[in-house]
């Protein structure tokens, strides 16, 4: 069976998808699939040993300049792409219109969320069949059920199983931590001093501290912990590959809710990610020893990019 799955950004959200594969793989021995995604993060399908083809799709760059896109071909090029192959289905798992419209280029039944568990109920719209998953639970049980029902075999009750391959032998003569301080809403972030008290902390307690960065915003704010806590490594600009192996292989991991937090749950490092707007019974870090800590403010969780 061929499949093609259509979920293009954004990084958490991939690796929300992992665990389906893993259950379509264990309930349907030789399935195979290609995936859609946005060219940023091209490098993450491949990672599932279920994946044959990745797709990239550029529409964070198209959006800046639809007409350039068009005129240079790169949305035809793109639309004989997904008509190369005919596929038994089509699984459009992120549920928005951006993802239903070339979802609807690809050769195959189209299948997705009905218009009230869609992210965007006009998504549903596009879809042959529409399959009917209650919103009110964590984005990885979701996925996993609209598998299932897509596919036809008995939705899982065990634990997500990532399915990623990634060595965890870790040096044995070296404790490190990676501190992921980097976050896409500015409400997500916690504060620097906290951070340079904690990298002060770790580095009393053996540990060596590593600060990746993925921006120059990142970066500065890297420096400025380790300059504040007087201990830390400014780790190199890694991709997102060679930063998945250098967790897999961390003794603990400290994050904010970002894509690399659900990474490190992932690669199963420890780790303790801390959540104030968000909804952790929603998009908290799932696997073996992860820690989520929510903030007791009152007005937490607010769902607010901006405090």
């Amino acid at each position: 069976m061929h499949v093609l799955l259509v979920k293009t950004s954004s990084l958490g959200d991939l690796i929300h998808t992992f665990p389906a594969l893993s259950d379509a793989a264990r309930e349907l021995p030789g399935i195979r699939f290609d995936w859609l995604v946005e060219e940023g993060f091209a490098e993450v399908p491949a990672w599932h040993p279920a994946v044959d083809r990745v797709i990239p799709i550029a529409l964070r760059r198209w959006r800046r300049g639809w007409r350039k896109a068009w005129r240079q071909g790169d949305i035809g090029r793109l639309r004989r792409q997904l008509r190369e192959h005919a596929y038994d289905l089509v699984i459009d798992a992120q549920g928005l219109v951006k993802s239903a419209l070339p979802a609807r280029w690809a050769r195959g039944p189209l299948v997705g969320y009905d218009h009230r568990s869609a992210r965007e109920g006009p998504a549903a719209l596009f879809y042959r069949q529409r399959h009917a998953v209650s919103r009110d639970q964590h984005a990885i049980a979701r996925t996993r059920q609209l598998f299932a029902a897509a596919l036809g075999y008995p939705v899982p009750v065990d634990g997500p199983s990532y399915g990623l391959g990634f060595s965890r032998v870790r040096d044995s003569s070296q404790r490190r931590l990676v501190f992921l301080h980097g976050t896409t809403w500015p409400s997500k972030h916690w504060p620097e001093p906290y951070w340079a008290e904690l990298a002060h902390l770790a580095a009393g307690d053996g540990f060596t501290v590593q600060l990746p960065w993925g921006d120059p915003d990142d970066r500065l704010r890297a420096e400025r912990i380790i300059s504040a806590a007087g201990s830390g490594e400014l780790m190199p600009r890694l991709s997102l590959t060679e930063l998945a192996r250098s967790l897999a292989t961390a003794d603990g991991v400290v994050g904010v809710d970002s894509g690399l937090a659900h990474l490190a749950a992932a690669v199963e490092t420890p780790a303790i990610t801390l959540y104030g707007p968000t909804r952790t019974e929603l998009t908290g870090a799932l696997g073996p020893r992860q820690l989520n800590l929510a903030a007791s403010f009152e007005c937490a969780p607010c769902m607010r990019r901006e405090c």
